[in-house]
């Protein structure tokens, strides 16, 4: 007995139906399948501070102190991440870099100066020339203080010889005799201060230039073996 045409479409209907759940699952299926795993694939790997070894799709917490190997999906190592600082350890670690900048930058400025130095003074006799043209600036202004400070004794001497003239009784002398006597006191007194300040102006020099010298001694014994070994390189070969 044949099946009567409504059970057919009936039949038809459901296999269509069973049909497009199969496709749509398949669909669904495929996309599982494409997704990316954890992190893009990734895997964390550490062995902690009891020994054990751990595996997470994540950075471990409990390998926070310790460096973790961070593996692709085939097991092969993509990457390290180090340790996690603490507030106290970061604020360190910043101390030592601003620290290391500083020392890179006062090594830089030290070189700097050297390249300065040595194009100023090319030899040591140019420095020395320097120095002794600096000293001799400074003795003739000294030596002009000087003599006024012999000037102003001598004056002195003779407001003195004429105040003595009033015996055990100084206050008797003329009111002029004693204020010329106090600014001839308070201008020797300059005067000294200045004679004084301009002789640690030279001890001040002389530690500059000695200074100098010693940063200038290893170039200028640099130079002739830089000047030798490149006379050499630019030396012909010999002809056979």
């Amino acid at each position: 007995m044949k099946p009567q045409p409504a059970v057919r479409g009936l039949r038809r209907r459901a296999l269509a139906a069973a049909g497009v759940a199969l496709a749509g699952f398949g669909a669904a299926a495929a996309g599982w399948a494409q997704q990316p795993g954890p992190a893009g694939g990734s895997v964390y790997t550490c062995v902690d501070r009891q020994g054990r070894r751990l595996t997470a799709d994540r950075p471990i917490p409990e390998c926070s102190d310790r460096e973790q190997r961070v593996l692709d999906q085939t097991g092969a190592e993509r990457r390290r991440v180090g340790p996690t600082l603490t507030e106290n350890e970061r604020a360190e670690a910043e101390a030592q870099r601003q620290r290391e900048a500083a020392e890179r930058a006062r090594v830089a400025e030290e070189r700097r100066r050297e390249r300065v130095l040595a194009a100023r003074y090319p030899t040591r006799s140019a420095h020395d020339a320097e120095r002794a043209a600096v000293l001799a600036q400074v003795d003739d202004v000294t030596a002009v203080a000087q003599k006024r400070v012999d000037e102003l004794l001598r004056d002195r001497k003779q407001l003195q010889a004429e105040l003595a003239s009033y015996g055990s009784e100084p206050a008797k002398a003329p009111m002029a005799l004693r204020r010329q006597l106090a600014e001839q006191d308070e201008a020797l007194a300059t005067q000294k201060r200045f004679v004084t300040s301009q002789e640690a102006e030279k001890r001040r020099l002389n530690q500059r230039f000695d200074a100098e010298l010693a940063v200038l001694q290893p170039i200028w014994a640099a130079k002739p073996q830089a000047a030798s070994a490149s006379a050499e390189t630019a030396a012909p070969l010999p002809r056979h």
